[in-house]
C-alpha cells in the first residue's frame, strides 16, 4: 500500500508530497497521543476555513439542487439584487452591494476578467480569493481605478508572457479561484444602473481573448460532497476534505515543514486519512485536538467582541496574515470572504457599552457626534445579524442595514449629531427613519467602512459605543 501510494504520487509529479508521505510512514508508529493532539489542533485550524470555503463554492457552483446555486465554473453570474434573509449559505452577508460571482478553474489556462468604464464616485471591486481563503488580489476602484481594462488571472503553473491588451497579470497560489464582484447601489432606483455595469463585466479563457486554439483541457474535476457546517465544526472528516482540496494547492515553500508534521496523521495532498486506521488512543487525541482549536478560537472571538481585534487582522493575503492560521480560521468563522483592510474594515458590535451581549429584548442607541460620521472614501453601513446563525434579520420594513446613502433620509439631532436605534419594536414614527429592526433574541451589528481613510486604518478614529436604553 505504501509503495503504491508513493509510486502514484511520483507518477503524478508530486515529488515533494511523496517525500513527505514517505517521511510520515517512517514516523507514524512513533506518534504519541500528545503529539497527535497537537498536530490535530494545528491541522484543524489550518483546514477549517478551506473546508468551509469549499462548502460555499459547492453550494454556489456545483450542486444544481442547492437553493443557492448560481451557475457553472468559469462563467460570470450577476445577481441584480442585494442579499436578504432568504440567503442562508454564507454568514454575515453584505447587503450594500449587488454581487457578481465567478468560480475559476485555472488548470488548463488563465482566465481574462474584463471590466468596462464605471463612472467616478461609484465604488466597485473584484475580490480574488484562493483556496486557502487568502485575498490575494483586488481589481477595482482602489487598485486599478474605474477606467476598465482586461486582467489576466493565472494559476501557479502558468509561465507565459503578458499578452497584448492585458492591463495586469495576477497570479494565484492555487488552481481554483473564487472571484467576488461588488458594485455599489446608491438607492433602490439605482438598480437599473447597476445592472448595466454588471453587463459590462466579462470573463473568458485566455485563448478566447487572443482568438487562438485552446490548450488541452484538464480532466473534469470530480467534486466531492461537502461537509455541513455542523460536521465542519466537530468531525475528523474535515481532514479527508482537506486532503482533497490540497490537490489544487501546490505546497507553498513556507509550509513544507508544516506539511511534514501533518503527514504524521496522513494529512496532505494525495494521502488517505482513514479514521479506522488509528488506534483508539490516537482517535481520542485527534478529537481533543479539534476541541483545542475551538478553545483558541473562543479566545480570539472574545478579543473581536471587545474591539481588541478587527477585521483587518483576520482578512488579507498570505503576507499580511503571515501564516497565522488561527486568525485565518477566525475570519472564516466570524464572516468568511471578508475583504482586506485597505478595501474595507468591519468594526463590529457584539456587546453594549456595559460589555453585555446585544439582545432584542432590550433597546439600544448609537450616536455619531457632530462631524464624526465614519471617514471613508466610498461609503459606510451598519448591518444587523441574528445570532448564532449570523444571517440577516427578517423584519416588516425589509430593512437590513442603515448606510451613508440614506443620510438625507435620517433625522439628525439638534446639535448636528446622528442617533440610530436598534430594537425589536418601533422607536416611534418620528424616529423610524433612523431605526434598524432587531430580532427578539441575540444579534450582532457589523459596521462596514469601504475605502476607509487613514484615520480609520491607524486607529485615530474610534467607532462610537452602543448603549442600552433604559
Amino acid at each position: 500500500m505504501k509503495k503504491q501510494t508513493i509510486y502514484t504520487l511520483i507518477k503524478s509529479g508530486l515529488f515533494l508530497v511523496a517525500l513527505i508521505f514517505l517521511n510520515s510512514c517512517n514516523t507514524q508508529e512513533e506518534l504519541s497521543p500528545e503529539e497527535a493532539r497537537a498536530i490535530a489542533k494545528e491541522a484543524y485550524t489550518y483546514a477549517n476555513p478551506m473546508v468551509d470555503h469549499y462548502r460555499g463554492l459547492h453550494n454556489y457552483f456545483v450542486d444544481k439542487n442547492s437553493p443557492d446555486y448560481k451557475g457553472p465554473w468559469n462563467k460570470l453570474i450577476n445577481l441584480a439584487r442585494v442579499y436578504t434573509p432568504e440567503d442562508r449559505t454564507i454568514q454575515t452577508p453584505n447587503s450594500d452591494t449587488p454581487y457578481s460571482f465567478a468560480a475559476l478553474d485555472l488548470r488548463s489556462e488563465p482566465m481574462v476578467l474584463t471590466v468596462s468604464d464605471i463612472e467616478e464616485g461609484r465604488y466597485f471591486s473584484v475580490q480574488l480569493i484562493d483556496m486557502y481563503t487568502h485575498n490575494f488580489a483586488f481589481i477595482g476602484t482602489r487598485t486599478t481605478g474605474n477606467g476598465g481594462g482586461n486582467f489576466l488571472i493565472a494559476g501557479p503553473e502558468w509561465d507565459g508572457e503578458t499578452p497584448d491588451g492585458i492591463e495586469k497579470v495576477i497570479r494565484s497560489e492555487t488552481e481554483l479561484v473564487y472571484a467576488v464582484y461588488r458594485t455599489q447601489l446608491f438607492n433602490p432606483d439605482d438598480l437599473e444602473n447597476v445592472k448595466q455595469i454588471q453587463d459590462g463585466y466579462q470573463i473568458q479563457p485566455l485563448s478566447s481573448f487572443l482568438g487562438i486554439s485552446a490548450p488541452e483541457t484538464a480532466p473534469e474535476v470530480q467534486f466531492i460532497e461537502p461537509l455541513t457546517q455542523e460536521e465542519i465544526r466537530t468531525s475528523p472528516k474535515v481532514f479527508e476534505q482537506l486532503n482533497y482540496l490540497l490537490k489544487f494547492c501546490p505546497v507553498h515553500p513556507s509550509e513544507a515543514d508544516l506539511m511534514n508534521r501533518f503527514a504524521k496523521l496522513r494529512i496532505g495532498a494525495g494521502m488517505e486519512f482513514n479514521w479506522e486506521d488509528f488506534s483508539p488512543e490516537i482517535q481520542e487525541a485527534i478529537k481533543l485536538g479539534i476541541a483545542d482549536a475551538w478553545e483558541d478560537l473562543a479566545a480570539i472571538k472574545a478579543k473581536a467582541e471587545t474591539g481588541e481585534l478587527g477585521s483587518g487582522d483576520v482578512f488579507g493575503n498570505r503576507g499580511h496574515l503571515n501564516n497565522n492560521y488561527s486568525l485565518r480560521m477566525a475570519g472564516a468563522v466570524l464572516g468568511i470572504w471578508g475583504v482586506s483592510a485597505e478595501e474595507a474594515v468591519y468594526p463590529s458590535y457584539y456587546v453594549d457599552s456595559d460589555n453585555q451581549p446585544l439582545n432584542g429584548a432590550n433597546r439600544y442607541k448609537l450616536r455619531f457626534e457632530p462631524g464624526n460620521l465614519p471617514p471613508v472614501d466610498a461609503f459606510w453601513s451598519l448591518t444587523m445579524y441574528e445570532l448564532p446563525a449570523s444571517l440577516l434579520v427578517e423584519n416588516p420594513l425589509n430593512r437590513y442595514l442603515l448606510n451613508s446613502p440614506m443620510v438625507d433620509d435620517f433625522v439628525f439631532d439638534e446639535d448636528g449629531g446622528l442617533t440610530l436605534y436598534f430594537q425589536n419594536e418601533s422607536p416611534g414614527k418620528e424616529k423610524e427613519s433612523n431605526w434598524l429592526p432587531a430580532p427578539k433574541g441575540p444579534f450582532s451589528i457589523v459596521m462596514r467602512l469601504y475605502l476607509p481613510r487613514k484615520e480609520v486604518l491607524d486607529g485615530s478614529w474610534k467607532q462610537p459605543k452602543i448603549y442600552k436604553v433604559n
